[in-house]
């Protein structure tokens, strides 16, 4: 992950003095680096040591810091990473131009890699994960959502590129192409667990823990798993209430509507859904040889259901 680092910091070198500061700034909040993780984990368990692992983990964390930037635009937030947004401290149409330049140099690195297979996939990635956007946008303020439908933006916007991280791990290493399958259900199955327990925090979670103000997807409008199990295991009122809350994307009654979700088991419910998602990716990483590596993405499985932040 040094290397790694070393590789963004060199990567995000810039003559334009406001893309420096702003890339650096949102680079520097840290956050947990999963999808490069991905990409290392992947290679290495499959034997591959080249130092293309490297500039492929900083690319995959390049178009998801860019995801973020435009995330955070869209919905307007204030707080990530428990400081101000790109947006907050610098402008709306700052952080947009920065996060198409992290767009645009992400694809230079993935270009400077020289491999068919992997531009395929991120270019792919990419394209789905605008999709994603899109359809959470046309979801927002939605109560009556179906659970499938929530899922499928899960997996288009978050799982997606955890899906093509693990995915490039097998590419670099050639392994065939079953294998490389296998990887790619490990990223998918678990980037949806991870959004799942993002989702469930926003209702159990602390500010301070999560770095972001909790109720944020309810003052978007966003109708997670836990609103749509708390409605349909609620009384008529409870359900009245949060349906209410979801389309005003209203916050006054926070209070009320986290215990709601909490009364009614939602939290569980999301947390099992979860959980049942690590299974799967558990279950793929029977493909992979035994050694170090794939401990360690055991470990990411029951890491992803019982963190915190």
């Amino acid at each position: 992950m040094a290397e790694v680092d070393a590789v963004i910091r060199r990567r995000l070198a810039s003559d334009v003095a406001l893309i420096d500061q702003i890339a650096n700034y949102i680079i520097g909040a840290g956050g947990k680096r999963i999808r490069p993780m991905l990409v290392l984990l992947f290679a290495q368990a499959l034997g591959f040591r080249g130092p293309e692992r490297f500039e492929l983990a900083a690319t995959v964390e390049f178009i998801h810091t860019a995801t973020l930037l435009h995330d955070d635009v869209v919905d307007e937030s204030a707080l990530r990473r428990g400081r101000d947004t790109a947006n907050a401290r610098f402008g709306n149409a700052a952080s947009v131009l920065v996060g198409d330049f992290l767009y645009s140099r992400a694809f230079q690195m993935m270009v400077s890699v020289n491999r068919m297979a992997i531009l395929e996939v991120l270019a792919d990635a990419t394209n789905v994960i605008a999709e994603g956007e899109v359809l959470q946008l046309m979801n927002m303020h939605d109560p009556d959502l179906a659970v499938d439908d929530y899922l499928r933006v899960i997996r288009f916007k978050t799982a997606k590129l955890f899906e093509a991280s693990a995915r490039l791990g097998a590419l670099l290493a050639d392994a065939p192409a079953s294998v490389e399958m296998a990887c790619a259900n490990y990223g998918r199955a678990l980037g949806t667990a991870f959004q799942l327990i993002d989702d469930l925090l926003d209702y159990e979670g602390a500010t301070v823990s999560m770095g972001k103000n909790v109720g944020d997807d309810l003052r978007e409008g966003k109708p997670t798993l836990p609103l749509l199990v708390a409605m349909a295991r609620g009384s008529a009122a409870e359900r009245d209430l949060v349906r209410h809350a979801i389309v005003q994307g209203e916050v006054q009654r926070l209070p009320e509507i986290i215990d709601i979700v909490r009364r009614t088991g939602a939290l569980e419910a999301t947390r099992e859904a979860a959980r049942s998602e690590v299974d799967q990716a558990r279950d793929a990483l029977s493909a992979l040889p035994a050694s170090p590596y794939r401990e360690a993405l055991l470990h990411l499985c029951a890491q992803s259901t019982e963190r915190s932040s």
